[in-house]
């Protein structure tokens, strides 16, 4: 058996190579030459701060260096954009925006602190509602969708989906759906219609009465099964007076439901429709986002913990109460900050749906920086910048305490 002999020599190296290789070798040589001697000067620790500037510069560039032009436009009054030619007037801005007898009530405060208020509100009573709202619904979904269900992964799809549509496609396709003759206003009509017609029905009442017991008696065979005798008890008492109030209905009448008037649900001063609309909107369009970081940290949660309680026989409620919440904790930190930053900024959804109306009923304070800068008759810069400011540093001050809080709660 003989060995063919190979040479070791440069030349014939090359020959092995194809013209690509060579190409991208001598490519990557000459890159490696002026690296080679920055890292000589600089030492091999403080590469990677090198490697870090180009995108410290660009966030500099496009963050750091228009937060701190914000800061001195809130200093100065003009309306012009040339930083040199807008004079400095102090803490003016400031004292037209908090100068209110009541800032409980905004219609006491001039014209900038009118606006700034009412969307603050506004903002606040958002929050408030919308925030606790979608993480309820943000993780009950994470917990339906982290079990072994059938096409899991269409339904995580189907929930993530809006979060991909822009705010304005959003706003606009739910303009369409509650418009007067959109398309919730046509459903609700043939409803009523539908409704009407069944109840012209003779036997109606007994039909619907018959549908309810039956699933009265479905439920009363699922308390009977119950290992608990007080809580079967209770039950079986509450679903038999139930079944007496059903068969004393006259349920022909109830189901009449008379001649439907459209509704314009983004525009009627009378009801609170528009806040509401504006919320449900607003947590359907981000509800996916939140309910993946919580599904990540479901999935992060060890099994053999699941397994354990299971093993030892702990009620399902229980094991939410004391294994599911205690460890998603960090995680429902940073979905509560998150939601809380993003209802704050809310914008865009909501000018494109009601405009801020009616009235000023779903103005929020994004809304009233954007105008008093850039839709008025006289582009007021600095109080638009003096506005974002103090709603920065109200930010601030909520993060800041919900920080503190879970801080404090872990320590214990």
């Amino acid at each position: 058996m003989s060995l063919r002999k190979t040479s070791n020599s440069p030349l014939s190296f090359i020959r092995q190579l194809n013209p690509i290789s060579m190409l991208i070798r001598i490519v990557m040589e000459l890159i490696d030459i002026p690296f080679k001697f920055i890292q000589r000067q600089v030492g091999i620790n403080r590469m990677a701060y090198l490697f870090l500037l180009p995108n410290l510069l660009i966030f500099g560039l496009f963050s750091f260096w228009p937060m701190l032009l914000n800061i001195y436009i809130s200093f100065t009054s003009s309306e012009t954009t040339k930083i040199a030619e807008r004079p400095w007037v102090g803490l003016e801005n400031y004292s037209l925006l908090l100068d209110c007898p009541s800032y409980w009530v905004p219609k006491t405060c001039n014209v900038a602190g009118y606006s700034f208020w009412t969307g603050l509100w506004n903002t606040l009573a958002f929050s408030v509602i919308q925030v606790p709202m979608m993480i309820v619904f943000a993780l009950m979904t994470a917990i339906v969708l982290n079990r072994k269900i059938k096409a899991r992964g269409f339904w995580r799809a189907i929930y993530f989906y809006p979060v991909m549509l822009s705010p304005v496609v959003v706003g606009i396709i739910w303009t369409w759906i509650l418009k007067r003759r959109g398309i919730l206003n046509i459903l609700l009509k043939d409803l009523a219609e539908f409704r009407n017609s069944i109840s012209t029905i003779p036997g109606i009442r007994w039909i619907v009465a018959g549908l309810l017991l039956l699933i009265l008696f479905l439920v009363i065979r699922r308390f009977w099964n119950s290992k608990n005798s007080t809580f079967r008890m209770a039950g079986i008492v509450a679903c038999c007076a139930l079944a007496v109030l059903v068969v004393s209905l006259d349920w022909a009448t109830m189901i009449e439901a008379g001649r439907y008037r459209s509704v314009n649900w983004l525009i009627d001063r009378r009801t609170s429709w528009p806040f509401f609309w504006v919320i449900f909107v607003y947590s359907w369009a981000h509800l996916g986002f939140y309910m993946l970081i919580l599904l990540a940290g479901l999935q992060a949660i060890p099994k053999d913990i699941y397994e354990a309680a299971e093993m030892d026989g702990t009620p399902k409620w229980r094991v939410f109460s004391r294994i599911t919440l205690p460890l998603l904790m960090p995680t429902m930190l940073v979905v509560l900050i998150l939601s809380l930053i993003k209802a704050f900024q809310v914008f865009d959804e909501i000018y494109v749906l009601t405009g801020g109306g009616p009235g000023q009923a779903t103005k929020m304070v994004i809304q009233h920086i954007y105008e008093i800068a850039f839709t008025g008759e006289t582009k007021q810069y600095g109080i638009a910048a003096a506005s974002s400011i103090l709603l920065a540093a109200i930010i601030l001050v909520f993060t800041m305490i919900q920080l503190w809080l879970t801080k404090r709660r872990s320590d214990g």
